[in-house]
């Protein structure tokens, strides 16, 4: 026994120094701001996220990394990884019981956030500590609220706003369609010059969701209701009789989709097909500017409207370094981050800041970005917004257009 009791007080005394060292076994939502700063000084940062874009990949290696290592002392690590296969690293560290894991910052909306927080994968409630996002964000606006129809209770912090757009070669077509009624008239008029991603894909799904939109009496019926089949079977069969009607005059006559938005680019950039489409009004810009799409690559939008969303940044469960974590997305909530984000040099989104809030100088600034001709105006884009619906339409379009539409 003598000699088990200085091993003892050696063990507990190893496990309280382990405990004060570890970040995430304080609530730093009760910390002061300076206090948050002062502890991330010196930090490494690893942001895990999607990493197909190399625009996007530019502007946090470009700017917010040297901009957040010069302002906080923060040393940022990009790590690409698919939204899943994070969430998948951080349920298996979950499971083990890793308290200090190996992600402090994720990119994160729509059904990843849902599985996110069902799984309890995330740190919790923070956007209140966050000083920019309470100074220079309207934090009731519902778009920050709600998450694909998941609350959002302030576990993720609004990072960019992306709409739904089509863009067209305005060389090969002088009036695009102006709704989907329109744009079933153009195809058959067209055979051959249009097709969508498949339902897996995440543009092809959106796609198709705008057309179950555009198929019920109004578009509220699908986005401000819960799935529930019953509900929508009359909107479901007009979608597919609707995308059944189509196939045979799509490329290839609807024998092959493509899987991926890459490869339908690819197709529009060949002048194989005259659309394509996708999140993010303004991301033709720097494809135009690199050669990949012809310079009279323009935008539209179609009635009843364009579904939009806002992506986020959340913080897992056993971030390493919480401090870190919270400094870095206050910056890449801060105006400055934010207007270089909207520029259409590297990435060209759109910003979920509100204006009114902003410094004069700043809100100029903003108003001085030339986004591009194939950008539609910002009042454009307004006008014919459409909230996204719950997440759970998406799992049921993939199988549902499989059965009704390829299977058919």
């Amino acid at each position: 026994m003598k000699k088990f009791i200085p091993f003892f007080l050696l063990a507990i005394l190893f496990l309280t120094a382990c405990s004060e060292t570890s970040t995430n076994n304080k609530d730093w939502t009760e910390a002061s701001w300076e206090e948050i700063e002062a502890a991330a000084e010196g930090t490494e940062v690893r942001l895990y996220m999607w990493g197909g874009d190399e625009g996007i990949n530019a502007y946090i290696d470009d700017y917010v990394a040297p901009q957040l290592d010069d302002q906080y002392g923060v040393s940022l690590k990009r790590v690409p990884l698919d939204t899943p296969e994070i969430l998948q690293k951080l349920q298996t560290e979950k499971q083990a019981n890793k308290q200090d894991g190996s992600i402090d910052v994720i990119w994160i909306n729509g059904e990843n956030f849902k599985n996110a927080k069902e799984n309890e994968l995330l740190m919790g409630s923070f956007t209140e500590v966050l000083p920019n996002f309470n100074d220079y964000y309207n934090t009731e606006d519902p778009a920050f609220q709600t998450d694909f129809g998941t609350k959002v209770e302030g576990m993720e912090a609004p990072w960019g706003k992306v709409q739904f757009v089509f863009h067209y070669d305005s060389e090969k077509i002088t009036n695009p369609p102006a709704t989907f009624e329109e744009l079933q008239t153009w195809v058959a008029e067209n055979p051959g010059k249009f097709t969508y991603p498949t339902a897996e894909e995440f543009t092809g799904n959106a796609f198709l969701r705008h057309v179950l939109y555009a198929q019920a009496e109004k578009p509220s019926d699908i986005y401000e209701q819960s799935l529930e089949e019953n509900n929508i079977t009359p909107t479901a069969e007009r979608t597919w009789s609707y995308l059944n009607e189509m196939e045979n005059d799509l490329w290839r006559s609807g024998e092959h989709y493509p899987n991926s938005l890459t490869e339908l680019d690819r197709l529009y950039s060949q002048g194989e097909v005259w659309m394509t489409m996708g999140y993010n009004e303004s991301r033709a810009e720097s494809l135009i500017e690199e050669g990949v799409f012809p310079e009279s690559t323009r935008s539209f939008v179609m009635e009843p409207g364009s579904i939009g969303n806002t992506h986020f940044l959340s913080i897992p469960f056993n971030s390493p370094n919480q401090p870190g974590a919270l400094a870095a997305i206050n910056f890449m909530l801060s105006p400055e981050a934010q207007l270089e984000k909207y520029k259409p040099d590297d990435w060209g989104e759109n910003t979920p800041i509100s204006f009114d809030q902003l410094p004069e100088d700043i809100k100029e600034e903003f108003k001085a970005v030339e986004r591009g001709e194939s950008v539609l105006s910002t009042e454009e884009l307004e006008e014919s917004f459409l909230p996204e619906s719950e997440a759970a339409y998406v799992d049921w379009m993939k199988e549902q257009w499989f059965n009704e539409v390829v299977q058919k």
